[in-house]
């Protein structure tokens, strides 16, 4: 049971990564505003993806919680912004290798990730979960 948990978290890793790097370099091709360090074989792409979903799984909760007033003041407006922030963190650890421009762009980014995110959890994720439990439960 551990080794399947172990399993579906690096599944998760894997597909919300690749699914980050997509939204990335679709906004990066079309709108211009993120550049994305194309040298090795893009794989600056990556690492900026892996670099957003650690920061979504450890800094977001934490500012989530430090502005629960302004969001819920603002009607959930302000959450948002902390993906923004995510994307600015993102930018300054990689330096020239991932730049962002615009406010705008990077709200519609994040919106964009979050609707990946929820895509891939019903589309992908759950179901190969679900598969893994009934192999699991029908081999005991």
């Amino acid at each position: 049971m551990k080794e399947n948990k172990y399993l579906s978290d690096i599944f998760n890793l894997v597909i919300n990564i690749i699914a980050y790097a997509l939204i990335l370099s679709l906004i990066a091709f079309l709108l211009k505003t993120i550049d994305i360090d194309n040298s090795y074989y893009g794989i600056y792409g990556l690492v900026a993806s892996a670099i957003i979903y650690f920061l979504n799984k450890t800094i977001k909760p934490i500012l989530f919680r430090f502005t629960i007033p302004i969001t819920g003041i603002t009607f959930g407006l302000f959450y948002p912004c902390i993906n923004i922030l995510i994307f600015k963190l993102t930018d300054f650890i990689l330096g020239a290798h991932f730049e962002t421009r615009g406010v705008m762009t990077l709200f519609l980014t994040a919106i964009l990730i979050s609707i990946m995110h929820l895509l891939m959890e019903e589309i992908v994720l759950k179901p190969v979960l679900r598969k893994g439990d009934k192999d699991e439960h029908s081999s005991v």
